[in-house]
């Protein structure tokens, strides 16, 4: 073989075993993944449906591989249970998440206190504040002291717990439940150690703070968050979560509660209307659904019952309006007492009791007099109907001899305790059979106008 040849053999095995890289030299460099964050707007009560909200938001950002989980929170408190649920799935969660207390003039108190403290990153907008976590009875009723203690020194162990392992203060998580103390943004956030971590003015810059910060995980591993140039996945409650929401406030549960009381006594005066009930059950069924989420006092609700029971007695007993004026009563205090809450936006306030108690008192009063006056009505049909029904004498009649009379459109065989004379007007005063007694209209004993 050549030395020419051998040159070009080489050639040609060098080019076979470099063949197969070509591919990969031509392939561009990988690019860094785009960060996605995921946020959530939580303006409502914290309930099961909030619960479901937020949890639901978490379990989303965790299987598209989120970097992080926003929730900008405002909210006046809720349901312990509903909190605990919350926290769990925070603490458990693989992405990192925030609770923004925004906009400015917002709070999340009570149980969105405990919230903030279980985030990863607690943040605040200006002219914010948390706090006041001391705990109520669910029921609306007030718990003893025993209870009460209890209650409370439990909320405050779970502070502590949140607050010592996100390396917050510890002494002001234990205030705000024991003392229902509250903080504004500075005061949390110049606390030493602080209670939140980031005061920010907007979402953007929660975002520009928020990048290149390393976060503590509850499990005690370190993340890195990149936020900049970040996609920004919002998450909308569904029309169910909506609709129930709306539901459990407490306003709207004392409308459908007044509603679907109205809808059945429609339909227990008028049977067969149909539409009345089954609005009046919908709307009831409702309210009972939000009124398990709700502290909801049962003096309240038993007043508001005893308050119909005086209206309806008050039709048929003559009290000169005191039962009624009893009854007015009892349903606005009722009322007032329905939800038992020391938060202002559970509570129901006189311009929605007084107007509905009123309208509702009126068309309760209208439709229970019109039913007693139907069944005071003589009836106009069968043979109670022709009692006091006038006629005609066809012959004359006398007592012992039946006669023939026209009532009514028809003539009928007819008997008198009187003579009468044909032509004579009569008045019917009784119905056997196909026979009538009949009287002279205008006589003595006869029933003029009626039976």
């Amino acid at each position: 073989m050549t030395v020419r040849s051998a040159r070009l053999l080489i050639l040609l095995v060098t080019g076979a075993l470099w063949l197969p890289l070509l591919p990969l030299a031509a392939r561009p460099a990988p690019q860094a993944k785009t960060p996605l964050v995921f946020t959530a707007e939580v303006d409502a009560i914290i309930h099961p449906v909030t619960a479901d909200y937020m949890i639901g938001t978490i379990d989303r950002a965790g299987a598209a591989g989120a970097t992080l989980v926003v929730f900008t929170l405002r909210t006046p408190g809720g349901l312990v249970d509903s909190m605990i649920a919350i926290n769990k799935a925070i603490l458990a969660s693989k992405v990192p998440v925030v609770v923004y207390v925004a906009p400015s003039g917002s709070r999340a108190a009570s149980a969105g206190f405990l919230i903030t403290l279980a985030a990863d990153v607690a943040a605040m907008a200006p002219g914010t504040n948390i706090g006041a976590a001391h705990p109520v009875s669910g029921s609306g009723e007030k718990m003893d002291e025993t209870l009460a203690n209890k209650a409370a020194q439990d909320l405050a162990a779970q502070a502590r717990s949140l607050a010592e392992n996100r390396k917050r203060n510890v002494g002001l998580a234990e205030e705000a439940v024991i003392k229902s103390r509250s903080f504004t943004e500075d005061e949390a956030a110049n606390a030493v150690p602080p209670l939140v971590d980031l005061v920010a003015p907007s979402f953007d810059e929660l975002l520009k703070q928020l990048d290149g910060r390393v976060v503590t995980r509850f499990d005690g591993s370190s993340v890195t968050l990149h936020t900049a140039g970040a996609t920004i996945e919002r998450v909308e409650m569904s029309w169910r979560q909506r609709l129930l929401s709306a539901i459990a406030h407490p306003q709207v549960a004392y409308l459908l509660l007044s509603l679907g009381t109205l809808g059945l006594t429609i339909e227990l005066w008028n049977p067969g209307a149909i539409l009345p009930g089954v609005v009046g059950g919908l709307c009831l069924l409702l309210a009972f659904f939000a009124f398990q989420i709700l502290p909801v006092n049962y003096a309240g609700l038993l007043l508001i019952l005893f308050g119909l029971v005086l209206l309806v007695i008050e039709i048929k007993v003559t009290s000169f309006g005191l039962l009624a004026a009893g009854g007015i009563v009892s349903l606005v205090f009722g009322s007032l007492m329905l939800i038992d809450s020391p938060m202002p936006e559970l509570r129901l306030g006189l311009r929605i009791v007084l107007p509905v108690t009123l309208g509702f008192s009126a068309i309760v009063l209208f439709l229970v007099r019109l039913a007693v006056q139907s069944q005071r009505r003589r009836a106009v049909t069968g043979d109670a109907g022709m009692i006091g029904e006038r006629g005609r004498a066809v012959t004359p009649i006398r007592p012992g001899q039946p006669g023939r009379a026209a009532a009514h459109g028809e003539i009928w065989d007819a008997t008198a305790n009187e003579p009468i004379e044909e032509g004579d007007e009569v008045v019917v005063t009784a119905v056997q059979g196909l026979r009538l007694t009949v009287r002279r209209a205008g006589s003595r004993g006869s029933s003029e106008g009626g039976a």
